[in-house]
């Protein structure tokens, strides 16, 4: 009887795919089998895999959210028109109008800085001023800051290659790398949120932390010049780097979120700007699915990372401080998740452990690199 209910509901879902939507993911496929062709020499079989999962990964989220198919044209388009301008040389980057002033990587995140900026302008100021216009901006801008930070990391990729083919890598390596990463998969997650639940009123908070993270992406460029692109240090050298810290940043993001939102759900408790802010039940509903999301994402990177550590280190553990305080991030989420679901807690209580929950997870993705040593050492400030 089961299954009898669920094939309809399976195919009224296929029916309800446009011609757009098909196209979209034979696009896609069509590009990962060119990529295959032109490149395929140069993979082993995981990394292959990894792209064809990808191709296929992407264009299932197309499906189930569709803004996504609009970002992931332009992403596409500015990316190989940037790559286009090159001409396999680097140096083009400053003579040419576009790269430098564009869509060359580091401008291209620059803009990605600037846009985010201005997002939380337009965010705070629609939410004090209760003006829909100006959120509406907010989330213009975010948009258009994250295509920027994908298309800032995908020219990155490139042009790490035309450093050299030994030089070359996934731009994930290093802190100003990933900061990019968080700045982009945090937009992206708010703003699918932000979509579901049809109110822009979280975005103010939201962008605070990626406003902090854009703020150390500049001073580690501008102080420490880490947008200069170096070699991979022999520990990454691998395929595992290229699954294990995007998963991971999927996680981190969500979290982020989920303390952001705990923020206003106490504010509101407090009766500060309890006009404006979204019911207490929808920000109580954010925060859960946030932490959620969060944790299958980090438990999934986690076990990938002790994967990696084995064939790396001969071991899947060994209490490496980095390794140690990931534990501790997990153990953390998976007790609020059971206080929620099993205890049924509610309320402020909830707020403030997502909030101590992103200080746990920032320590464990900074901190353990500032302050402590072992086999993570190589992410240091």
């Amino acid at each position: 009887m089961e299954l009898a209910q669920t094939l309809p509901q399976q195919q009224s879902w296929l029916r309800r795919l446009s011609w757009f939507d098909w196209a979209y993911a034979v696009a896609l496929l069509a590009g990962a089998v060119v990529a295959l062709k032109l490149y395929g020499a140069y993979m082993d079989g995981y990394e292959q895999a990894i792209l064809v999962g990808t191709a296929l990964s992407v264009a299932g989220l197309g499906w189930h959210w569709k803004a996504v198919r609009v970002l992931m044209i332009v992403l596409v388009a500015v990316s190989l028109w940037s790559i286009s301008l090159y001409q396999g040389d680097l140096a083009r980057a400053e003579q040419v109008f576009f790269l430098k002033y564009m869509i060359s990587s580091q401008t291209a995140i620059m803009w990605m800085c600037f846009l985010y900026a201005m997002s939380g302008v337009a965010y705070w100021a629609g939410l004090l001023f209760r003006a829909d216009g100006l959120a509406r901006a907010g989330t213009g801008f975010a948009w258009s800051a994250t295509a920027m930070g994908f298309i800032g990391l995908l020219v990155r990729w490139y042009e790490s290659y035309l450093i050299g083919t030994d030089v070359g890598h996934i731009p994930i390596s290093n802190l100003y790398e990933v900061f990019v990463l968080f700045c982009v998969t945090t937009a992206l997650l708010y703003l699918y949120y932000e979509g579901r639940y049809a109110t822009r009123r979280l975005g103010a908070f939201v962008l605070l932390i990626i406003l902090a993270a854009v703020w150390f992406i500049l001073w580690y460029t501008f102080d420490r010049g880490a947008h200069e692109i170096q070699p991979l240090v022999p520990a990454l050298q691998s395929w595992w780097m290229k699954i294990h810290v995007p998963t991971n940043f999927v996680g981190y993001g969500a979290f982020s979120i989920a303390a952001m939102v705990g923020i206003a759900y106490l504010l509101a408790d407090k009766g500060l700007l309890k006009r404006v802010l979204p019911s207490a039940e929808l920000m109580d509903d954010v925060m859960y699915k946030c932490i959620a999301i969060g944790f299958v994402f980090f438990t999934i990177a986690t076990i990938l990372g002790a994967m990696w550590a084995a064939e790396a280190w001969g071991g899947y553990w060994s209490w490496d401080p980095k390794e140690t305080w990931a534990l501790i991030v997990w153990l953390n989420y998976a007790a609020w998740l059971h206080m929620r679901l099993i205890k049924g807690l509610r309320g402020p209580i909830l707020a403030w452990w997502a909030i101590v929950g992103l200080l746990l997870t920032t320590f464990a993705f900074i901190g353990v690199n500032m302050f402590l040593s072992g086999l993570h050492s190589y992410g240091s400030l």
